[in-house]
């Protein structure tokens, strides 16, 4: 885990259901999911960053450093990531204000990390896209790749 798979948002991009499914190839496993490097990595701003003037002027690199954090566009994208993926991006974010991100990454894959593989829990379903493929073929087929079984 790296600094550039952090968006600036707070979401860590290797816990992210696109992102995994470009790491472990699942479109040739018959699985489709649209693949994704991470905003940072693809050197392109995703459409959050792109309606903040800060963030897409390369002003502030996290928006904790915003005065206005949090915004009301990212209040509301973390209620839908608390409520529906287990995974706040305003916890993260503070996270890295008050322990650095070095701290953060150690975190986040004591958080995330596969007890049975060792790669990484996806926070839009809690599945292993290495150990779990057979159910994630299953929601898939069903039309609900992004749901965290209860």
């Amino acid at each position: 885990m790296d600094k550039i798979s952090i968006a600036p948002c707070g979401m860590n991009c290797l816990i992210c259901s696109r992102h995994l499914a470009f790491k472990n190839n699942i479109l040739n496993q018959g699985i489709g999911i649209p693949y994704c490097l991470g905003c940072r990595k693809k050197n392109n701003k995703c459409a959050f960053q792109k309606k903040c003037d800060l963030l897409s002027k390369s002003k502030i690199e996290y928006c904790f450093q915003c005065p206005n954090f949090p915004c009301e566009r990212l209040k509301k994208l973390d209620e839908r990531y608390r409520n529906r993926y287990h995974m706040s991006m305003i916890e993260n974010l503070e996270y890295i204000k008050e322990n650095g991100i070095d701290q953060f990454l150690t975190w986040q894959e004591e958080k995330w990390r596969c007890p049975r593989c060792g790669g990484f829990v996806c926070c839009h379903n809690g599945l292993c896209f290495s150990c779990d493929l057979e159910k994630l073929k299953i929601l898939v087929k069903k039309r609900q790749p992004y749901r965290w079984e209860e």
